[in-house]
């Protein structure tokens, strides 16, 4: 079967996502930084190799939205479930029902993970070495969940808006006896000082994320680095 990773996104609408960044950014800054974070994450997974793509989208409205920005082998999937836990799952659902295994799922807080970190669990979880493959974040939840089948009890037991969720799943996972692997720990950017840290960071070019690290420091004022050059737009396959 073919491997798949769900991304979780919502439609860029000031005063919706990123609200945590304002103030200081203003709605309408933290809606277009947010637009370059789902830009920059559609195309660095493009690049995992015998992998399809699909997003699950919020609200229901924005398929539109998303099928001018997504690769259009992609799938779009409306979101569904009275929380977070629920979509989750049912995202889940949608994946094996329709096919694909192992199926991944991640968020669209970290527009600079870089492919090698989803490919490293696609590996995992399809040479049998663990059931469930988990990206942890510094804020105690995770930024990747990656299962070789269903499993909805995962997603029924956590405090979704605490810091517990990473070691609430982990201890799902040992009642419900499944093996785990661990992804290397990755920055979700939520907040004014997560932000701060993203701008600060540089690597080689070209990088995971260029473009939303742009935006960013043009944003908070911070300068761009004296060898930095500008990244092409991203046009989508």
């Amino acid at each position: 079967m073919t491997a798949l990773l769900i991304i979780f996104a919502r439609e860029p609408l000031p005063g919706n996502v990123k609200t945590r960044l304002c103030p200081p950014l203003s709605f309408e800054a933290a809606a277009q930084l947010y637009h370059s974070f789902i830009g920059d994450i559609l195309e660095e997974m493009t690049r995992v190799e015998k992998c399809s793509l699909a997003v699950a989208f919020s609200p229901p409205e924005s398929q539109a939205f998303f099928r001018r920005l997504a690769p259009p082998d992609a799938h779009l999937w409306s979101q569904e479930g009275a929380d977070l836990g629920a979509r989750m799952a049912r995202a889940f659902d949608r994946g094996f029902g329709t096919g694909f295994g192992p199926v991944m799922l991640m968020g669209s807080d970290v527009p600079d993970l870089p492919a090698a970190r989803v490919a490293e669990a696609q590996a995992v979880l399809t040479a049998g070495q663990a059931q469930v493959v988990l990206g942890p974040s510094h804020d105690g939840g995770y930024y990747l969940v990656g299962l070789t089948t269903p499993q909805p009890g995962l997603f029924s037991g956590p405090a979704w808006s605490g810091h517990r969720v990473l070691s609430d799943t982990l201890r799902l996972a040992r009642d419900l006896a499944l093996t785990v692997h661990l992804l290397p720990r990755w920055r979700d950017i939520d907040t004014y000082d997560d932000l701060r840290a993203f701008c600060r960071q540089r690597g080689p070019a070209p990088q995971a994320g260029w473009r939303s690290r742009s935006a960013a420091r043009r944003l908070l004022g911070v300068p761009e680095p004296v060898d930095f050059q500008a990244p092409p737009l991203w046009r989508k396959p």
